[in-house]
């Protein structure tokens, strides 16, 4: 039985593109919802991180940069050891609708895993696109 390799998401956002872009694609948005402190290069090839309280880092390579409707990046497998070279790819769009935006993120790469990597890396990234996206939105209604 193959596996799903992608996870999708999509969500409307009552902020228009160059907001969401902008929480999206800095240091400081990334940092405010995503991660607690964050760095990027964005440029395609350009290198970015995110850290959390617990310690935790996501390094990340910037894949695509078409501003303000695409964002892509590769990272690291959840659940794999660090060292391991695979990585999944993020892909945020965005859409103009209204005076907000709809934005859809797909991740892909599952398929390449092991039924019990696949389980770990899948789950979790599935739900946690769920609470990522909301935080994101929270993020900018704040502001």
């Amino acid at each position: 039985m193959a596996f799903p390799d992608r996870i999708e998401r999509t969500v409307d956002i009552a902020h228009p593109p160059r907001e969401v872009w902008s929480a999206l694609t800095t240091a400081e948005g990334l940092a405010a919802w995503f991660g607690n402190e964050a760095s990027i290069d964005l440029r395609p090839g350009g290198s970015a991180w995110m850290r959390w309280t617990n310690g935790h880092t996501a390094h990340m390579r910037v894949e695509r940069v078409e501003e303000p409707a695409v964002f892509g990046y590769t990272w690291h497998i959840y659940g794999l050891p660090e060292e391991d070279p695979r990585r999944t790819y993020v892909e945020f769009t965005l859409e103009p609708v209204g005076d907000g935006t709809r934005l859809t993120v797909v991740e892909s790469g599952f398929a390449q895993l092991p039924p019990d990597a696949f389980d770990t890396a899948y789950g979790g990234n599935a739900q946690g696109w769920v609470s990522e996206l909301g935080e994101l939105v929270s993020y900018l209604d704040a502001a």
